[in-house]
């Protein structure tokens, strides 16, 4: 199951998406006005190396979404990547399959999907935070100074 799981994670997350935006109410308010938000797959970079460098941009490729990876993983795709079409539609029996033997083995996917969720908001906090103090530390400097 290493590494199978994070694609099966995906893979259903934008069976949800479909299925939110297919349904009466999403049609309801599409009349209104209202756009599709698109999925994002964040930080697509690899990190075990056991895997293939582009793995996460080669085996996550479906209609309407964005893909936040890395400049290496970027660099890696453009070199020997493989997009092949649609990755995901398609795919979502066997990903529920994935999920099922991953609890099979005893680990829980909703204390998995909560230490990575909060790790997640970590990191994007300490992000956020380094950026403005590093705008606060521009903006001291820009400034004018009090003669």
């Amino acid at each position: 199951m290493k590494g199978k799981s994070a694609l099966a994670n995906a893979r259903l997350a934008y069976e949800a998406y479909e299925e939110v935006f297919s349904s009466d109410r999403w049609a309801a308010l599409e009349r209104l006005g209202a756009n599709k938000q698109r999925p994002l797959w964040a930080s697509t970079g690899v990190k075990d190396p056991a895997y293939k460098d582009t793995l996460y941009v080669d085996d996550l490729v479906a209609p309407n979404t964005v893909n936040t990876m890395p400049e290496a993983t970027l660099e890696a795709a453009a070199d020997h990547g493989r997009v092949t079409g649609d990755t995901v539609r398609g795919t979502y029996d066997e990903s529920r399959r994935v999920l099922a033997a991953v609890a099979e083995l005893g680990i829980s996917y909703d204390d998995v999907v909560q230490l990575l969720e909060d790790e997640g908001v970590e990191k994007f906090e300490a992000s956020w935070n380094d950026l403005l103090k590093s705008t606060e530390a521009e903006l001291e400097r820009l400034a004018p100074t009090e003669a």
